[in-house]
């Protein structure tokens, strides 16, 4: 037998540890699968993927970390059980296009676990790990999050075991010198660099970018933190040139079509970095999955209260006069009432993608005929739900946050900054997804997460004091990027984007009408609403247009 690993695990038991440190990760591996089997994943924390092979038995077992950091793809091709870090990079596999795949990029702007863009490769969701033995292959999935809710802990020995815990996170993940912070002034951020400067005994070094766009620069805050910290600060202004040279760069660190537009400002930062001899950059992603800090959370909130309501209310008195009267329901002083009630009706996970932009514009509108009939364009919704029921009774908080869990952490904001990072060479570090902080935040009452529509109740008061009042006071904002904006604007970055739209409209996913008209009409119109579909769109071309990848040796 042997044994691969890659990351940064930490061996739970004692002497498992020891072997790790006198003869590496690897062999470490190799003796906790032979002493705990399948079971042996969840007695190693930290970020890591794994691969134990038995040639003798033909038997595999890979495994990734609980919100998938580092991952690992695999294939099955003639009885042969293929697997690699990357989708490309799957030995013997097809690099044909799944058309459902596709589908899913548009819809999601990511492609979510288990699939990927080619068919028959599939990608490890968080948590889980594979068994390949006898020419068969059994998915299992080796932590789920159990929240406990009816925790009777007073809130004061809570803020002393999290403010404990958290300096103790960032201390694991922090490595001398050589370390910095991302900074976007948002809480989370802010947070991870203050407690960085504390656990090393000196100024942090902290990095931001910035827009030069009216309502996209949040520099102000991530000053007000630098200076409140102390921190050894360093600055960057993305600009719509910086887009054109480095979308190349970064679009090759993808495995597959990535549009989180955040990727490139991300990019922007840690090159920053790098120049400046850092070798980690610590990323505050986790907070608001972990504490309840997105502003969908209070919304949805606020919707649940409608369904409070008898259900013989709701259908026959409040619905049938809304459905009975959709002139009045145009009206100024009762449209916004008929729009609640609207979106109210709609069960949990569905209605959270209401809104979602290729529903909005139609299916049917978008894509091309002949492709639109190789897809089923309900699954990306089974999807959800699947992942939504999977917390069972939990509170509506915590059936949300374990949903983000996958969909926003695992398949778009942690891949969004290791991508990032790599195409710098510098590893990205999450001090706020530590096990130990994770496991706390299970154990947080509901109403701690979010108090009435107060989001993040417990973690901005149990760091008053620690951050600036107006970091703890300010909105969420983070590294968004004004492309529609720019792109209107900008000859050089339209001229980029506009012949990236114009060869994949030969493509046959998209219909070219709709493109010319979003392009003529739309985009003009309204750049902000727009512009993200233009980037969606354009990044998926790039992607289908880039290199190969750099051929490293594969597993099989």
């Amino acid at each position: 037998m042997l044994a691969l690993g890659q990351g940064e695990p930490s061996f739970l038991d004692a002497d498992i540890a020891s072997i790790a440190r006198s003869k590496g990760a690897a062999a470490a591996w190799l003796a906790l699968y032979q002493r705990a089997g399948a079971r042996a994943p969840a007695r190693v924390h930290g970020r890591f993927s794994c691969a134990v092979l038995d040639t003798s038995c033909a038997m595999a077992f890979i495994a990734v970390d609980r919100f998938a950091i580092d991952s690992l793809c695999y294939a099955i091709i003639d009885s042969r059980f293929c697997f690699a870090t990357r989708a490309d990079l799957v030995p013997f596999a097809s690099h044909e296009t799944e058309p459902q795949a596709v589908f899913d990029y548009l819809y999601f702007h990511v492609i979510p676990s288990p699939r990927t863009i080619f068919r028959g490769v599939s990608r490890l969701a968080p948590g889980q790990s594979v068994r390949f033995e006898n020419g068969r292959c059994f998915v299992d999935c080796y932590w789920r999050p159990e929240f406990v809710e009816d925790s009777q802990q007073s809130f004061e020995s809570l803020r002393d075991e999290f403010l404990q815990l958290l300096e103790q996170a960032v201390a694991r993940t922090a490595d001398g010198s050589a370390t910095g912070s991302f900074l976007s002034g948002g809480t989370d951020s802010s947070t991870v660099a203050g407690m960085l400067g504390t656990v090393t005994g000196q100024p942090a070094r902290t990095y931001s970018i910035g827009f030069d766009a009216a309502g996209y620069d949040e520099m102000a805050y991530a000053r007000i933190a630098a200076k409140h910290f102390g921190t050894v600060h360093h600055e960057y202004y993305v600009t719509p040139d910086d887009l054109v040279d480095s979308i190349g760069t970064v679009v090759r660190e993808f495995d597959q079509p990535f549009g989180n537009s955040s990727a490139l400002p991300a990019y922007c930062c840690a090159r920053m970095a790098r120049a400046d001899g850092v070798r980690k950059l610590l990323a505050g992603d986790g907070g608001d999955e972990l504490f309840g800090g997105n502003s969908r959370y209070a919304k949805q909130r606020v919707f649940e209260f409608y369904r409070l309501l008898p259900q013989s209310v709701r259908r026959s008195a409040i619905e049938r006069a809304v459905d009975g009267m959709p002139r009045l329901a145009k009206l100024p002083l009762l449209r916004k009432g008929a729009s609640y009630i609207e979106q109210a009706r709609v069960p949990m996970p569905d209605r959270m993608q209401m809104y979602n932009l290729l529903r909005r514009l139609g299916v049917a509108n978008v894509l091309a005929p002949a492709f639109a009939a190789t897809i089923d364009a309900e699954d990306p919704l089974r999807q959800q739900r699947e992942v939504y029921g999977a917390s069972g009774h939990a509170s509506l908080i915590n059936r949300m946050l374990a949903y983000d869990w996958k969909y926003t952490l695992a398949d778009n904001d942690l891949p969004k900054v290791v991508g990032a990072t790599n195409a710098t060479g510098i590893v990205a570090a999450f001090p706020l997804l530590d096990e130990r902080l994770v496991d706390f935040s299970l154990k947080l009452a509901p109403h701690l997460k979010l108090k009435r529509l107060k989001l993040r109740y417990f973690f901005k008061e149990a760091l008053r004091g620690f951050l600036p009042d107006a970091i703890i006071a300010k909105k969420k904002h983070g590294f968004g990027l004004p492309f529609g904006h720019w792109v209107v604007a900008h000859p050089r970055l339209r001229e980029f984007a506009l012949a990236s739209l114009g060869s994949f409209k030969t493509r046959g996913y998209v219909q070219p009408a709709f493109i010319d008209e979003l392009v003529d009409r739309s985009l003009p119109a309204h750049p902000g609403y727009y512009g993200e579909l233009v980037w969606i769109l354009m990044m998926l071309e790039q992607w289908l247009q880039r290199p190969p990848p750099n051929l490293s040796t594969p597993a099989e």
